[in-house]
């Protein structure tokens, strides 16, 4: 059997309720030919039993010996195991829209080495808003959700994989991968299409404890019943095209970090915001 053209990894630990949409996400892909790896940071609950009751050839489960309390272990053991050229991550909590593979990969075979989507952050009791705007430019403290990117497996394994949080200094962990790819070839390319749903679980507190599904089940829901999805989401956003520009006035924002272009180094370790965070999301230690 040949090798999938796209390794799809998602890393979890122990929030079972929330991968069946991730997973269901992933089968809708326009794109079929992928393998999909769901890595845990050794899970005590039934992600296991989630994962394997799918009835699809393309998933795998993998849990790992030990926890290592990051994304960036399941994430590393996912570019370890992978099978396919091209890497796509996704949150277990988060959603892709069904043209997310398409759209990424074809940006990649056209000559990027690394390519994202634009990303709609569902934040609580607000409107969510499409990060970022078409005008955005590169810079080496840009901030890119795993979710929303892809990027050639080699190139990933040259950069040094994933580094944990301890070791990245003032660089969230995927800002740190960003950044040593990024030495190492073109900076990413931005597609202005609007491909995959974040649910910050950085600003949902005790999420780890209640693990609840319901917004899951609800994103996904509106997705797969609308005819357009990526025009009905950004109808739902704050983000209407050029509208973006205005908002920036409106927000009395300067327009250079509006649009990306202007960002400042973290004050703050990365080890400390990650405890911190880890703290109120009720992630067990």
């Amino acid at each position: 059997m040949s090798p999938p053209a796209v390794t799809v990894v998602i890393a979890t630990y122990n929030w079972s309720s929330v991968l069946p949409y991730a997973i269901a996400s992933v089968l809708d892909q326009t794109m079929t030919d992928f393998e999909l790896l769901v890595v845990g940071d050794h899970c005590t609950d039934d992600s296991a039993d989630v994962v394997t009751a799918v009835d699809d050839e393309r998933v795998r489960w993998h849990n790992l010996d030990v926890h290592t309390g990051h994304q960036s272990g399941p994430n590393n053991e996912g570019l370890r195991l992978a099978r396919g050229s091209i890497i796509a991550y996704l949150g277990h909590d988060d959603l892709w829209l069904p043209h997310h593979l398409e759209t990424l990969v074809g940006a990649i075979r056209h000559g990027a080495h690394i390519a994202f989507g634009q990303t709609l952050m569902v934040w609580p009791e607000e409107t969510p808003e499409v990060i970022p705007g078409r005008w955005w430019g590169y810079r080496p403290d840009a901030w890119i959700p795993p979710t929303a990117m892809a990027h050639e497996r080699d190139l990933g394994l040259r950069a040094g994989g994933w580094r944990p949080p301890a070791e990245t200094g003032v660089w969230a962990p995927e800002t740190d991968l960003l950044r040593h790819m990024v030495a190492l070839e073109r900076p990413p390319k931005l597609v202005p299409r609007l491909t995959n749903v974040k649910l910050p679980a950085a600003r949902r507190p005790n999420v780890y404890r209640l693990r609840p599904s319901d917004e899951q089940s609800w994103w996904l829901a509106r997705v797969r019943e609308a005819e357009d999805p990526e025009r009905m989401l950004f109808a739902m956003s704050k983000s209407r095209g050029p509208s973006a520009l205005i908002q920036a006035v409106r927000a009395r924002v300067s327009l250079r970090t509006r649009l990306g272009l202007r960002r400042s180094q973290p004050t703050s370790f990365a080890e400390d915001r990650v405890r911190q965070s880890q703290r109120y999301k009720g992630v067990e230690e």
